[in-house]
């Protein structure tokens, strides 16, 4: 553990994307190639394509978005990605459920203000 922060940190992003890409779908539906975008402008949030299509294939399979084909005309159609009621649902838990994780962490590591 100690000298590999940037494993540690490896594990948090693999753990709360599914959650980010919910998220970044929450109020507008995308493409994958924006949402890619949208992800890897968030500072400390370092992503690629190679991460985000096997994680949006995998959130259509559990029934957490879905998805409709558009023709672009910058080039070939482009399949744009929107939450399901479950994704939303399942986005709505993990919202209530990270606040009281985050703040019991920030209480452990004393980084103050965690119930202010």
């Amino acid at each position: 553990m100690a000298g590999e922060p940037d494993k540690s940190l490896s594990q948090l992003r693999r753990g709360v994307l599914p959650h980010c890409v919910l998220a970044a779908l929450a109020d507008e539906e995308r493409y994958g190639f924006d949402l890619v975008k949208v992800l890897a402008d968030t500072p400390d949030f370092a992503i690629s394509e190679g991460t985000v299509y096997p994680l949006l294939a995998r959130l259509r399979r559990d029934g957490l978005v879905e998805t409709t084909w558009r023709e672009s005309d910058a080039g070939p159609p482009r399949r744009y990605y929107r939450l399901t009621d479950a994704g939303a649902l399942a986005l709505d838990r993990f919202r209530l459920d990270w606040r009281g994780f985050r703040l019991a962490v920030d209480d452990l590591l004393g980084t103050g203000g965690a119930r202010r």
